[in-house]
């Protein structure tokens, strides 16, 4: 479809605009909520689900990654898709697919049947991401964009952080199956709801794009899930190595494929920018070290202090509530200071914040130690959401939104898996579960790679363009 037939829809969405700019945020965000906040909800609960079902290690991993996996590898598909067939219709497919998902994973009695429910939520998720942004992109005007996004990052940012307190305060209340039964009735009243407000919108592909479609796909799975097995099985073992490198041989086929293609799922052009090409890069270093410490310290307060989930969830709100409030306020203020130094500061924050956590942390440690760190962590986290969802925007045409989008969840996605994974392996070869003390022996040095990956992440964002030069 041509950039000339979007414009009777992109009309068509003005007055939904002028009517309620308020009910386009809900109907993108509240669904973009439920994804994100399921992402680390299960973290908290992750020593009771050990308990109940029996999971090793390994299973406990998996019930991370086997969502992040799933919705890695088809976020950039899902947008292409979405761009092709419409992105409304993609996005509602995602919720009512996440929603059954989410049933199935409050019905599992086993370790497997869990995982398996979990990787079909993040097939669900992976439409419902990318495609929330751009079609919020697309219903704001552009003098009131960075704002909407500005909000619509505070709210992703709470979906993260908030996962472990919502996750423990579930548990404790009730049980863990209702971690995910809370999404089945919010996901059945957002569909009517986001079917009514939102209007079709499509990107600039005339035709589908299969071989690009599936080399996308098998790479970006075959990497993750060598990432994610290289922790337990070791990064030299047969399997992993075949699928690193196999996946990367993939990686490498799209891209030539894509360079020679006339109508590709994802368009090069948009590494020529600058802009896009680093908040990308940053974006692999801020998920790497952030999500990778957050999964073992979200168990610390448990397995070595021995605080309930919801006792573990509520003391890590000021680390988890001040995203909601700076990430809109990074969103205000974006076009005035420029994306460089929000992001670059946001980094820098958040590896003082991990690395402080590191130094102070022992077996008895009092939870005062850990206040200033975690302000300072969740300062980080909101400096950069937004931001980073601002620059990806800006950096690309309409008909390029969609495509851009999920190409940045997608390299953040493999963040995660990537930091999960690496700091897990940093975590097993120098403590285990087996004692407060030998827990506290490898979250340490886990968490203080953690903190050197982000500084990397800071230096990469001085690379940024200055203000109103994206």
């Amino acid at each position: 479809m041509t950039s000339t037939a979007l414009e009777p829809e992109d009309l068509a969405a003005r007055p939904v605009v002028r009517r309620s700019l308020a009910t386009v945020l809900a109907v993108v965000a509240i669904p973009m909520f439920m994804v994100t906040l399921d992402n680390l909800v299960v973290t908290t609960a992750l020593p009771v689900i050990k308990a109940e079902l029996g999971a090793s290690l390994t299973d406990l991993q998996w019930f991370v990654n086997a969502y992040t996996l799933s919705f890695a590898t088809l976020l950039l598909t899902a947008s292409a898709i979405g761009d092709r067939l419409g992105r409304r219709r993609i996005f509602l497919a995602g919720i009512a697919l996440f929603t059954v998902a989410s049933a199935a994973c409050a019905l599992a009695t086993e370790p497997w049947m869990l995982i398996t429910a979990r990787a079909i939520q993040g097939v669900g998720a992976a439409a419902v991401m990318p495609l929330s942004l751009t079609l919020l992109s697309a219903a704001v005007p552009e003098k009131m964009r960075s704002a909407a996004i500005g909000i619509w990052g505070g709210i992703s940012g709470l979906g993260v952080a908030v996962g472990p307190v919502i996750g423990g305060a579930v548990v404790d209340g009730l049980n863990w199956q209702w971690i995910f039964w809370l999404n089945v009735p919010i996901g059945v009243l957002m569909l009517p709801f986001a079917a009514r407000i939102l209007t079709e919108s499509f990107g600039g592909a005339r035709r589908f794009d299969p071989v690009g479609l599936v080399l996308s796909a098998v790479s970006v799975l075959s990497i993750v899930w060598g990432v994610i097995n290289g922790a337990e099985d070791g990064w030299t073992s047969g399997g992993v190595l075949t699928a690193l490198i196999g996946g990367g041989a993939l990686l490498v086929a799209f891209l030539v494929w894509e360079s020679r293609n006339p109508t590709p799922m994802l368009p090069l052009r948009l590494f020529k920018s600058r802009a896009f090409s680093v908040v990308n890069a940053a974006g692999v270093t801020f998920s790497v070290g952030v999500f990778g410490s957050v999964f073992l310290l979200a168990q610390f307060f448990q397995v070595v202090q021995g605080y309930s989930p919801l006792e573990s969830g509520l003391r890590t709100m000021p680390w988890t509530m001040a995203p909601m409030v700076v990430a809109p306020i990074a969103g205000l203020i974006v076009d005035r200071v420029g994306p460089r130094v929000l992001i670059a500061s946001g980094q820098v924050l958040l590896a003082v914040g991990l690395g402080w956590m590191a130094l102070v942390t022992t077996v008895d440690v009092t939870y005062g130690s850990y206040v200033v760190p975690f302000v300072l962590a969740g300062v980080g986290m909101g400096l950069t959401f937004a931001p980073s969802a601002s620059v990806v925007m800006a950096s690309a045409a309409e008909t390029d939104r969609g495509v851009a989008s999920g190409t940045n969840n997608t390299i953040r996605e493999v963040g995660v898996a990537l930091g999960v994974a690496l700091l897990a392996s940093v975590f097993a070869s120098a403590g285990g579960y087996e004692s407060p003390a030998r827990y506290v022996d490898g979250l340490v040095p886990a968490v203080w790679v953690g903190a050197a990956i982000v500084a990397a992440g800071a230096f990469l964002a001085l690379l940024l363009p200055g203000r109103r030069r994206l």
